[in-house]
C-alpha cells in the first residue's frame, strides 16, 4: 500500500507468473472510500515488511498515474486478494483504469494469476445452402 498518511494512497497490485514470481500489475485507488481505507489499513498492518516482495521493482515512469516513489511504499506480505475491475491491460503489462471492489476471502493469494485472453474463435460454420431433405411445397 502506498501512502502519505495512514489513510491515503493506493494499493499496489500483483499476480504470480507460472514460475511463482510476483509481478507488478499496477495500482488501485479508485473505489476505496474512507471506511474501507481504515479497514484495509488494519488488515495490512500485521503484514508489514521492509523488503519489496515483487520480483522486479515497478517502473517509476509509468505512463498512467503519478510517478511511483518506492521509498514511500508500505510493503506487505502478499497474502490478501483484492477484487478489481479494469478496462484493459496496457502494452507495458499494467492494468488500466482500475477500480477496487473489495477483498476476496475465498481465494489464496498464491493462486492469483493473470488471465490469458481466449483466442477469438472462428465463425461458426454456415449450414450448406442445399438440403438433402426434400422440400414440401
Amino acid at each position: 500500500m502506498s501512502s502519505d498518511t495512514p489513510f491515503g494512497g493506493a494499493l499496489l497490485l500483483g499476480y504470480y507468473d507460472p514460475d511463482g514470481r510476483l509481478i507488478y500489475a499496477g495500482r488501485a485507488g479508485t473505489g476505496i472510500d474512507y471506511p474501507e481505507l481504515e479497514r484495509l489499513w488494519r488488515r495490512l498492518q500485521p503484514l508489514a515488511m521492509s523488503d519489496m516482495p515483487l520480483d522486479v521493482p515497478p517502473r517509476r515512469d509509468a505512463r498512467f498515474g503519478s510517478p511511483l516513489t518506492l521509498s514511500r511504499v508500505h510493503w506487505v506480505r502478499p497474502e490478501l486478494v483484492a477484487e478489481v475491475k479494469y478496462l484493459t491491460w496496457t502494452e507495458d503489462n499494467l492494468l488500466r483504469q482500475v477500480v477496487y471492489e473489495g477483498l476476496r476471502e475465498d481465494k489464496p493469494a498464491a493462486e492469483v494469476r493473470r488471465a490469458v485472453p481466449h483466442p477469438k474463435s472462428a465463425e461458426p460454420a454456415r449450414p450448406a445452402s442445399h438440403s438433402k431433405r426434400p422440400r414440401v411445397r
